[in-house]
């Protein structure tokens, strides 16, 4: 699977009762409101080697009102190498909503992407601002073993069905394993095989404080079929926490 998704280290947040699991496998449906910094990506008219074309999609999260950070992977030419640069098709970012027939939010293009090259991780620059929305913070240190992590994402239900997710879901995930520039994470709630399913790829891994402000820890990368109970791949943004400042003037 190349998945699509978003986790967050919880600090102190409370997650509610569990409840019949949509995308983002055995997730929950997330609040209007919930998530803010939760992207969804539309990717159209991607080309193939041989000529012809395909639609895809990736998550992402919002890192300042003009930037958003994604998997590096779901920026790419034809022989699927990642590229830097003006975006190589045609790519919708949907912010501000956690359904897409909202009538909140708004749609901008996503118009030049970085790719970190340290690990899968891309921020991609938006046509214009968006005003209003609440945006990530970039974090200072590396997430720790055992620590809890919330992913939300726009990807498919499960691995048979595999189609992007009209609605924002979410789910909570545990650090089993820190690497030098990734991190495997495992489900926990609503269910030990919550997990990041196709088209989570990008979407932000991030911790909420005591005052419901978040910082992201990562962006999905990849992992098994969904749902599972092993671990998923996610590229650790603190690796390149000093090159995005640099890059976006930090």
């Amino acid at each position: 699977m190349t998945t699509v998704l978003a986790v967050a280290a919880v600090v102190g947040a409370t997650l509610p009762a569990a409840s019949p699991a949509q995308a983002v496998a055995k997730g929950e449906a997330a609040a209007t409101g919930q998530f803010p910094y939760s992207v969804k990506l539309t990717m159209t008219d991607i080309p193939n080697a041989d000529g012809t074309t395909y639609d895809s999609a990736c998550s992402a999260g919002l890192i300042s009102p003009q930037w958003i950070i994604t998997a590096g992977h779901c920026f790419h030419d034809t022989a699927r190498n990642p590229v830097s640069g003006p975006v190589p098709y045609k790519t919708v970012a949907t912010l501000g909503k956690a359904d897409v027939a909202d009538t909140s939010g708004e749609e901008v293009d996503v118009v030049e992407v970085r790719q970190a090259g340290t690990d899968d991780i891309a921020p991609a620059k938006l046509a214009k601002p968006v005003e209003g929305l609440e945006t990530l913070r970039i974090p200072d240190g590396a997430p720790t073993a055992g620590e809890q992590l919330v992913l939300a994402g726009w990807g498919a239900r499960n691995s048979t069905d595999v189609t992007p997710s009209t609605h924002l879901y979410y789910g909570k995930v545990a650090v089993s394993s820190v690497a030098d520039t990734t991190a495997g994470v495992q489900g926990v709630w609503p269910a030990a095989d919550t997990s990041a399913c196709t088209y989570d790829s990008g979407a932000p891994y991030f911790s909420l404080d005591d005052s419901g402000n978040a910082t992201i820890a990562g962006v999905e990368s990849d992992g098994p079929d969904c749902p599972h109970t092993t671990s998923e791949t996610v590229g650790r943004v603190d690796v390149v926490a000093d090159w995005i400042g640099e890059e976006l003037g930090y």
